[in-house]
């Protein structure tokens, strides 16, 4: 054997998958601290323009407002509260309205999405009418439901109800009519009825499907109740942003605003934390 061969080191295999998970560890960390400080800077930047635009009145701090202006606002509505009422009262009275509009608008939403994907001649005979259904600009009903419901939270959320149906329902029918056929096929040669396909196939091989569609299900829910109250309320942020537009205070506007955005980043956060607490299983995408 030549001392070239006797020369060559040996490379320790078994250390080589910790080493190349160790180093993707700590890419993605800090992957996350460059995407929070690049968002960080351009939030930082957007809003220091703006005021300095502002104060300049190369934009019109009259219509536009200013960050300073909309901070100002916010810590008045909190320590002072609002014409309304207390701060928190609005946002919960906001919030209750836009929950049960979701809860409910979910809740149609997954049954009549699962029924029709299971259930070819249902989907053929009320088919068309949902087309039609969805074919309507949603919003233009809250004043239908204002005059059907009067001004309580029933009208908001009817309207809540309405925006989450339809994303919530196709993604229903979609997930329900994407399901293995060979799952389906070895439930049924095991003997299980169609309830149980549905209850233990079906409805879980569509749980990632109908995931998806409530993200983007409780912003809608949160528009119909905004909506409705801006029609015609008692309380409410809808009520709050529908004042300050009748007052021309544009910081208000602004204000409400980012106040919603504030409740709807956390319930976004909630929904993803459930999604990945229930949805441990599936791999992800770093994984392959």
């Amino acid at each position: 054997m030549s001392p070239e061969v006797l020369s060559t080191p040996v490379v320790d295999t078994a250390k080589t998958p910790p080493d190349r998970a160790h180093s993707r560890a700590r890419a993605a960390r800090r992957r996350k601290i460059v995407v929070a400080a690049s968002r960080t800077l351009l939030l930082v930047t957007v809003l220091g323009l703006w005021e300095v635009l502002a104060r300049a009145d190369v934009i019109d701090p009259f219509n536009f407002s200013m960050p300073s202006k909309i901070w100002d606002q916010i810590w008045t509505w909190v320590t002072h509260g609002t014409a309304l009422g207390s701060l928190g009262e609005q946002i919960w009275y906001t919030l209750h309205e836009a929950l049960l509009g979701w809860v409910f608008g979910v809740a149609a939403g997954v049954v009549f999405g699962i029924a029709l994907g299971r259930i070819t001649f249902l989907a053929d005979v009320l088919g068309p009418y949902i087309k039609v259904l969805n074919s309507i600009p949603r919003i233009v009903l809250a004043p239908i439901f204002v005059i059907w419901f009067g001004l309580g939270p029933a009208s908001k959320v009817a309207s809540a109800v309405v925006l989450v149906f339809f994303p919530v329902f196709f993604n229903a029918f979609q997930g329900a009519r994407e399901v293995d056929r060979n799952l389906v096929a070895n439930a049924r040669i095991l003997g299980a009825s169609d309830r149980r396909v549905t209850l233990q196939v079906v409805i879980p091989s569509a749980t990632s499907w109908i995931f998806t569609s409530l993200h983007v299900s409780f912003g809608f829910a949160l528009i119909g109740a905004i909506v409705g109250e801006y029609i015609g309320a008692t309380k409410g942020i809808g009520l709050l942003v529908a004042q300050s537009q009748g007052t021309f205070n544009a910081a208000g506007v602004y204000a409400a605003m980012v106040i919603l955005a504030v409740v709807a980043l956390v319930a976004e956060g909630l929904l993803t934390f459930a999604e990945r607490r229930i949805f441990r299983w599936k791999p992800t995408g770093s994984d392959s």
